[in-house]
């Protein structure tokens, strides 16, 4: 995932990290730009946002994420025979409650949580908030997307009843990018991408956790919702991994991608510590 606010010099970012540890914000940038997705199966066209059969997921492009992250997710869903419709923020902005519901799954990918929640309305994250909590509409949210999904002051969209995430310990060592091994419930391990990602220490149950025993993916209900939030990219092509060495392969990643979104899209539980 990209730095934690692009283009910033280091002492914005020093300030950045050093208040993280004085109140309680929530924030990122993640996914590789101008990444491809490598020889996996191209994403099949999106289903317009006007169409009157509505598609079971709903894809989050808008200010904030980024843009081979959305396309990675896209492949995903694609090679998965799973249709959506994307959204951008104007467009978010635009739907309603009502509207949000009558998708089965959304997903905001990954980029800069403090840009896309100042980019959306405070009406927009109370909509979609309510239409999880009270209309049962699923929620993945991967990296920045996963911070969103938290609280923040940032205009994100509290899922978790006020509890707010930090970043994973790899940030604070200075490192932007790894391939970093999660331990999941079952005793699998799998070395996925990581860029400035969330560790998620205070919420849900824990699907998978880093090498220092915090969260890396969590899953839970949040009302009549289902929410699973990802601090890694399991989505991530071949092209992200250049100059880091993994013992997984991109199958094997990009399949549990796929088990994380079928998780989210059916509400239905994972195996959990």
């Amino acid at each position: 995932m990209l730095s934690v606010i692009n283009n910033v010099n280091r002492l914005q970012r020093w300030v950045l990290f050093a208040l993280t540890a004085l109140i309680p914000i929530a924030f990122t940038a993640c996914g590789t730009p101008g990444a491809t997705i490598g020889t996996r199966a191209q994403a099949a066209a999106a289903v317009p946002l006007n169409a009157t059969k509505k598609p079971p997921v709903l894809l989050f492009n808008g200010t904030g994420t980024t843009a081979s992250d959305v396309t990675a997710v896209e492949a995903i869903l694609s090679a998965n025979g799973l249709t959506y419709s994307i959204a951008n923020s104007s467009q978010l902005n635009a739907l309603t409650e009502a509207e949000l519901n009558a998708y089965q799954l959304m997903i905001v990918p990954g980029g800069n949580s403090i840009t896309i929640g100042n980019n959306l309305k405070s009406t927009t994250t109370t909509n979609i908030h309510n239409a999880v909590v009270n209309g049962g509409l699923h929620y993945l949210g991967i990296c920045a997307g996963g911070f969103f999904g938290g609280y923040s002051i940032y205009n994100g969209l509290n899922l978790t009843s006020g509890v707010w995430f930090n970043f994973y310990a790899d940030h604070f060592k200075d490192i932007d990018k790894a391939a970093v091994e999660i331990s999941d419930a079952d005793s699998s391990k799998l070395d996925q991408y990581w860029q400035e990602g969330p560790e998620f220490s205070g919420w849900g149950s824990i699907v998978a956790k880093y090498p220092d025993g915090t969260p890396s993916v969590v899953e839970g209900k949040s009302g009549n919702g289902w929410v699973i939030l990802s601090g890694i990219h399991p989505e991530a092509p071949a092209s992200w991994r250049d100059g880091m060495k993994f013992t997984t392969s991109v199958a094997a990643d990009n399949a549990y991608a796929a088990t994380l979104v079928t998780a989210a899209l059916n509400g239905v539980s994972l195996p959990h510590y």
